[in-house]
């Protein structure tokens, strides 16, 4: 549907792989494919691209009078500064950098690999190498395969449910950054580099912005900002990346279903929500199912797309799974130990192979 950049072609050649098996069930994914690319294929570069560039414009002007009220002395502005930053911080580092992995910013292969190092390693303070091979190359090309793309990455065991659903998540800002460098071993001293660079870049930078323009007199008050800041939505963060996968159907890597097959019985959907639609982005909210069957659409496409990939998966007695935010917040709460501790039981879907 558009040109990538060749890091992101393991992924997708992968997942292609498994679209041009013949067979009638095969070919469903291979219709709907051609659906969407219809739709694709009329809508303008507006639509493809700039209403989320757009979004993401937005947020980095939020900046500027997020700063300029941070450095004031009245309660009521501070706060709004504070909420204002932690907002643009959110669109910017969950939106942007997940659209940036998926090089759905841009038609050009160069600006692709420039936009993932820009949101993924300065504004997200990760390493956009492992960013890749982590989301693109495992999370996507192997969905809910049982030790390959199963989500497990999420889990923290050895957490009691309360703390890890609500209180450790505020420590994610910190976090990032140390698995960041901990992924560092193995690449290539360019890379190393570039990486440590790029995401001191972007701390010092929002430090140095706190004490020069809005006027922070110690550096542990602008640290203290920078965290509150950066964590304001990290537990619904830690939140939607759980709630979408872990539960569902899970595969071994040696029976996994079709990709239609796998996608529709292992990713779930949330329903439209103004604040986490904007914050993250369709193909994270309520776009899912969508995102994960055509990942490098962007999220107006998504959006777009979905009453034609819904009415099609329901002709065809698919699963269309859908589920509420704090339904799926229940669920975990109430069964944190079978879901988040315990291995998950695999799923064979017999006569669909």
């Amino acid at each position: 549907m558009q040109n990538v950049p060749e890091e992101w072609r393991e992924g997708e050649e992968r997942m292609g792989e498994m679209e041009v098996e013949t067979g009638e069930k095969e070919s469903l994914m291979m219709e709907l494919t051609k659906l969407v690319q219809k739709v694709v294929k009329e809508s303008s570069w507006w639509e493809r691209r700039g209403i989320d560039c757009s979004i993401l414009a937005a947020a980095f002007l939020c900046l500027a009078p997020a700063f300029l009220l941070l450095g004031s002395s009245q309660v009521l502005y501070f706060s709004a500064g504070m909420l204002l930053m932690g907002m643009a911080h959110g669109v910017i580092t969950f939106k942007g950098t997940h659209l940036a992995s998926h090089g759905s910013l841009s038609e050009s292969q160069a600006w692709a690999k420039v936009w993932a190092v820009f949101f993924i390693e300065i504004c997200g303070s990760f390493s956009a190498q492992a960013g890749l091979q982590g989301h693109i190359k495992m999370h996507h090309a192997h969905t809910n395969v049982i030790g390959l793309g199963d989500s497990s990455v999420w889990k923290a065991p050895f957490l009691p449910r309360t703390v890890y659903l609500f209180i450790a998540p505020l420590a994610v800002p910190i976090i990032t950054p140390l698995v960041a460098l901990a992924h560092l071993r193995g690449n290539s001293a360019a890379v190393m580099v570039r990486t440590i660079l790029m995401v001191t870049l972007g701390l010092y930078s929002q430090y140095w912005l706190l004490i020069h323009v809005s006027g922070f007199l110690s550096p542990l008050s602008a640290l203290l900002c920078m965290l509150v800041c950066r964590a304001m939505f990290s537990v619904t963060f830690i939140h939607v990346n759980i709630f979408q996968h872990i539960g569902l159907h899970m595969f071994s890597a040696t029976s996994r279903p079709k990709r239609i097959y796998q996608m529709t019985h292992g990713v779930l959907n949330l329903p439209r929500n103004s604040l986490l639609d904007w914050m993250f982005g369709h193909s994270l909210i309520n776009c899912h199912v969508e995102h994960h069957l055509f990942p490098f659409l962007s999220d107006n496409m998504c959006l777009k797309v979905k009453p034609v990939v819904s009415k099609y998966l329901m002709e065809k007695k698919l699963p269309y799974q859908e589920d509420s935010y704090f339904s799926r917040l229940r669920l975990f709460f109430n069964k944190y130990q079978e879901l988040m501790v315990f291995a998950p039981p695999i799923t064979e879907l017999v006569g669909v192979q």
